[in-house]
């Protein structure tokens, strides 16, 4: 298996060089050059397996034989074995044919902890097989970075330096990174918004000179492993609904884009998926452009829901090679207009992308109205990302007869505030966090500025 970049300039790397690399030399990001199929008969033959054992059948071929199978499925149990419910991402009927996959039984009840448990412990793997040292630079939203932080936090082999726009995050949010204690986890808090910490984060990327040859390394979702585990999810929901012998549909509520690319790989695949619902807050640049091809940046609005306060979805650029039909230089020149004026997409790449995609925006009293009706009828209590999904699914059905899989991608201890906001008095953490908002917290506030935030990396890494 070799990976391509987006935008057509960039070596081909294998599946090792490619999770050590993160983003491509020509500023695109990796891409499988092939998409592995699933047959009918592989996916039917899925049904009744554990979540690991369907995560190594899945990712198996994205490995490329580059990790043997007995240490490859070891690290997957390894990764999974994480997570406080048996099911991993467990399924939960919502009406007669609407279900939420809750992907918040991780360490840090988000979604992301699926790819990042793996994720660290892939690059731990290969770093000790190279006997080298890396420094992780990300900038989070909120949900990234811790668990970006519980998923390399034990790895030998790596500091992980996470940025996160200051006061911008929930409490819980920022607990969960700050007070994790370990000698190679460092928070910047950063005097700017999420857009200003991913370019911080991107030059360092383009310019690694300041880390005198130590490698860099990315973990947020440009690095292609985040995606491949979070394929699995779809492929897991999906097999125990019935496929492939039946189609499903997924709403997935979405910023970065990343979590429906993976949904959209399952598809290339071979799971047979009737529709993928784009659920948005107001910061809704996903929908602009599918629904009037506006693909431009504005303002950024801070809303009930921070981990979608985003003006620039990165992995959006990985369904644009797909719509572009893998032109490289067309997806480049449009993302090069992009940076400096209104944009749109071409006639025909739009019109491939309406084919599978459909999307749905909801502003904050719409996301409190959702909290509480979703209570009303389904006795859950929806965190405000989930509540977009759920109402974007109702909204954007289509075919009532296949089944609807919203994913619900946090716990909604983690955004009390939004909760409270929508007449409750809250939701208690688990008891492995009960204690969160006592625990001593670490991070060192710096201004927007690349020079500080590198020279605060390179003094400090180990």
């Amino acid at each position: 298996m070799r990976y391509i970049s987006t935008r057509g300039q960039a070596p081909a790397l294998s599946f090792e060089e490619v999770v050590l690399t993160g983003m491509a030399s020509d500023g695109g990001l990796y891409v499988p050059e092939t998409v592995p199929q699933l047959s009918h008969e592989e996916l039917a033959d899925m049904a009744g397996c554990s979540y690991a054992e369907i995560a190594f059948r899945v990712m198996k071929p994205y490995v490329g034989g580059e990790i043997d199978d007995d240490t490859f499925r070891g690290i997957v149990r390894d990764a999974y074995a994480t997570f406080s419910h048996d099911a991993v991402v467990p399924l939960n009927q919502l009406d007669a044919n609407h279900y939420l996959l809750e992907l918040f039984h991780g360490p840090t009840l988000a979604f992301k902890d699926v790819a990042l448990q793996l994720l660290g412990r892939l690059l731990d793997h290969f770093l000790a097989k190279r006997g080298e040292r890396a420094v992780i630079m990300g900038a989070t939203s909120g949900d990234t970075g811790s668990a970006a932080i519980e998923g390399c936090r034990h790895c030998d082999n790596l500091d992980i330096f996470i940025l996160h726009p200051h006061e911008r995050v929930s409490e819980v949010q920022r607990r969960q990174m700050t007070t994790v204690l370990a000698n190679n986890v460092f928070n910047v808090a950063i005097e700017g918004n999420f857009d200003d910490a991913q370019a911080m984060v991107k030059a360092s990327f383009a310019d690694q000179t300041f880390l005198n040859g130590t490698r860099l390394v990315a973990v947020n979702s440009i690095n292609w492993a985040r995606i491949m585990a979070q394929v699995v999810y779809y492929v897991a929901s999906a097999v125990a609904l019935g496929a492939p012998h039946r189609k499903v549909s997924f709403c997935v509520p979405s910023a970065n884009f990343g979590n429906v690319f993976a949904g959209y790989m399952a598809y290339r695949m071979g799971l047979p998926v009737e529709r993928f619902v784009i659920a948005t807050n107001a910061n809704d640049i996903l929908h602009r452009t599918l629904a009037d091809n506006d693909f431009s940046k504005q303002a950024l609005i801070a809303t009930l829901a921070p981990s979608m306060d985003i003006v620039v979805s990165s992995n959006f650029e990985r369904l644009l090679f797909e719509a572009y039909q893998r032109d490289g230089a067309a997806v480049a020149e449009l993302l090069e207009r992009f940076q400096d004026e209104p944009s749109a997409l071409a006639e025909a790449p739009l019109a491939r992308l309406r084919e599978m995609f459909a999307s749905h925006s909801i502003d904050d009293a719409t996301i409190l109205e959702v909290i509480r009706e979703a209570h009303h009828r389904t006795q859950e209590i929806l965190d405000p990302h989930t509540a977009t999904g759920y109402r974007a699914a109702e909204r954007e059905r289509g075919d009532e007869s296949v089944p609807m899989i919203t994913l619900a991608t946090a716990h909604p201890a983690k955004f009390a505030e939004a909760v409270v906001k929508a007449g409750f008095p809250g939701v208690p953490l688990p008891p492995h966090m009960d204690d969160l908002l006592e625990r001593e917290e670490r991070y060192t506030v710096l201004p927007a500025e690349l020079a500080a935030v590198q020279r605060f990396v390179a003094e400090n890494r180990r």
